[in-house]
């Protein structure tokens, strides 16, 4: 309780001090660009009374509406005037239809003093910085269930609440509510509760497109129970089930994306004559989201490996760095597990599988079968508690770890992968952000004994640098990431 109240301070804390390094910032230095302010009528309807009325204070309208940069722009448009552009389609619609409930309801109140907009925008923060506070109290209890050492949860989270992207998680952006939900639904697949870890799952993949990644875990989860059922307990229809039931739970993760993608082709393409239609409706796959990103943002395999952005690679290098750190020293710990994803431990609990003779295995008796699956269902039901822990643990418990880490591993694996050799990279330090292994390892390193405290300081001094320039460059409209 006292862990959890030190989670709540901090993260409540650490959204008070960017919010205020913010109008800091907006208040001695001028932006770079001033056109944050204009917001033409909407395309499809015309504007309401409550947008056309003169709000009671226009200067406290200004200081809110000042702060709707960058893809802010795009999230308050959307939630005021719905998908116009085909590249508004590049944004999902959770974030922007959770600004247009609390603009409609609980804030709507204050319309009249400071405008619709600035509403739209105020629920824009509301919901970015709650979502947060939530999202670091479900990390730090992940954590212990992974960890199993609330100190060194409660360091991963706190380090967290300081991220270096912390200035996205307090602006109109959705990566707090995106990992509200991923990192949610992760607690809830570790706690034993599929089908609502499925929900957050599929709702974090309407909030950002790459929450489709979290049905990896559905997948490995899915995965390690049909082979437990087929080669442990001999039941080959308890193994379909199982994957089928996996693969309905992906498949309910997948629908949300897919979903807003074939609503973006019946607004944008049906019923439109072929020659005049946009390219990628023509497609044998017409997938708007990546034609966007490609047309518009110009994402590509390599396409941002050019010397002019350098800077950028080099912006991006400390949450790179960190992310192929995190990956190597797990990977390391054992290495033959990670080559197997797993599965030599189901082999181990049979006993030495290297020293033991086949023949001497499929003679085993079956009170010694039965006490194998007794072992085994019990460390299934364990495998959520594990101790993830780099000193004095044994083998069989490093071993359980692994299999635990391997999916966290290799999704964040993957995004490294794509945020380096697809994806504008800059973009990396926020889009690694909400990976839990990258707090997990740094809470490691920041206490590690054998670590010196030239490491600890480094990381903290990344943090609070980043926050500190982010929070200048950002609300002021300027290139952070």
């Amino acid at each position: 309780m006292t862990n959890t109240k030190t989670v709540i301070k901090s993260a409540i804390t650490s959204r008070l001090i960017v919010l205020t390094l913010t109008i800091i910032w907006r208040s001695i230095i001028s932006p770079y660009d001033t056109s944050a302010s204009i917001n033409p009528d909407c395309l499809t309807t015309t504007t309401n009374g409550q947008q056309e009325q003169r709000a009671v204070f226009p200067s406290v309208a200004g200081v809110i509406e000042n702060g709707v940069v960058w893809d802010s722009v795009y999230f308050v448009r959307i939630a005021e005037c719905g998908y116009e552009y085909e590249q508004t389609y590049a944004f999902l619609p959770l974030f922007p239809l959770c600004i247009s409930l609390l603009s409609r309801t609980v804030l709507k109140p204050l319309i009249p003093l400071v405008g619709h907009r600035a509403v739209l925008a105020l629920s824009g923060y509301l919901v970015s910085n709650i979502s947060f506070v939530f999202a670091a109290l479900f990390l730090y209890r992940l954590s212990v269930i992974i960890l199993k050492d609330s100190k060194a949860s409660l360091r991963a989270t706190i380090l967290f609440c300081f991220n270096p992207a912390s200035i996205f998680y307090s602006s109109i952006y959705s990566e707090s509510l995106y990992a509200l939900l991923s990192i949610g639904g992760l607690y809830f697949l570790m706690s034993g509760a599929n089908n609502l870890a499925t929900l957050w799952f599929a709702l974090s993949g309407c909030a950002r497109s790459n929450g489709v990644l979290n049905a990896g875990y559905i997948g490995f989860q899915t995965m390690h129970r049909a082979y437990d059922a087929v080669v442990l307990q001999k039941r080959p229809f308890l193994a379909f089930r199982v994957i089928l039931s996996g693969i309905l739970r992906c498949i309910f993760v997948f629908i949300p994306f897919v979903a807003f993608q074939a609503f973006g082709y019946y607004n944008l393409c049906y019923g439109r004559d072929p020659d005049k239609s946009r390219p990628w409706c023509n497609a044998r796959i017409p997938l708007l989201y990546n034609f966007i990103q490609s047309h518009y943002w110009g994402v590509g395999f390599l396409r941002y490996f050019q010397l002019k952005q350098l800077p950028n690679f080099l912006l991006a290098s400390p949450i790179l760095s960190i992310a192929l750190c995190s990956i190597i020293h797990y990977v390391k710990l054992q290495p033959n597990v990670f080559l197997t994803l797993g599965f030599q431990v189901v082999t181990e609990d049979y006993g030495d599988a290297k020293n033991t003779p086949m023949l001497e295995r499929k003679k085993s008796t079956p009170s010694q079968e039965d006490q194998v699956l007794r072992r085994r269902k019990r460390n299934t039901k364990e495998e959520a508690h594990v101790v993830l822990s780099t000193d004095n643990v044994s083998t069989d418990k490093l071993g359980k770890f692994s299999v635990v880490i391997i999916p966290f591993i290799l999704h964040l694996g993957f995004k490294v992968a794509t945020a380096f050799f697809v994806m504008h990279v800059q973009v990396s330090t926020r889009f690694l952000s909400a990976s839990p292994p990258i707090y997990w390892f740094a809470s490691y390193v920041s206490a590690s004994p054998s670590t010196r405290k030239g490491w600890r300081y480094l990381i903290c001094g990344y943090c609070a640098f980043y926050i500190l320039i982010g929070s200048l460059l950002f609300s002021n409209f300027y290139p952070f990431t």
